[in-house]
């Protein structure tokens, strides 16, 4: 990201206006997005416990709805019409992506990054880790998984948008 972009995204989630992505301007945005969330937040706290309590054993398909897309989603350059995910999770996901549908359909940057599909419910434990990935309770979606910077610093390196972080948030 160039540095106007970077005072650009400071500005909108109240940080210091330098061009310069630290620690405090992480901090303002993850205060940010926390400020836009349900309170209470209707989410199980990220231990074993409390999703197991909540979303139920991992790998649990009987847990899974099938929905559909309600904008086109593209996995490998293919359309893909509809995906399994936990049952909690589905209408959630479907008014997210309706949102971003109705908000976003001309910004061809935000539909890019929204539209390229990398999957659903998939069993598997975390990336290098060996606890079950919320991926293995239908819980998570992966959108860019090649560029949205998982564990990697955003917005320098990450390109997920801001506008699409901010839907999910709410």
């Amino acid at each position: 990201m160039t540095p106007d972009q970077i005072k650009a995204i400071q500005k909108r989630v109240g940080a210091t206006v330098d061009g310069f992505w630290g620690r405090q301007s992480i901090a303002a945005c993850q205060h940010y997005l926390r400020s836009l969330m349900p309170n209470p937040n209707p989410w199980p706290s990220t231990d074993e416990a409390s999703l197991t309590a909540f979303y139920g054993r991992p790998g649990d398909e009987s847990q899974l709805d099938t929905i559909e897309f309600p904008i086109p989603m593209y996995y490998d350059g293919k359309l893909v019409r509809k995906t399994r995910v936990h049952r909690r999770c589905s209408a959630s996901l479907l008014d997210i992506l309706s949102e971003i549908g109705e908000k976003y359909s001309s910004n061809a940057e935000i539909m890019r990054a929204v539209q390229d599909y990398g999957g659903c419910y998939n069993n598997r434990a975390m990336r290098g880790g060996t606890r079950p990935s919320l991926h293995a309770r239908g819980a998570a979606i992966d959108l860019s998984a090649g560029t949205n910077g998982n564990h990697t610093a955003w917005p320098t390196a990450a390109t997920m948008p801001l506008e699409v972080m901010e839907v999910f948030a709410r």
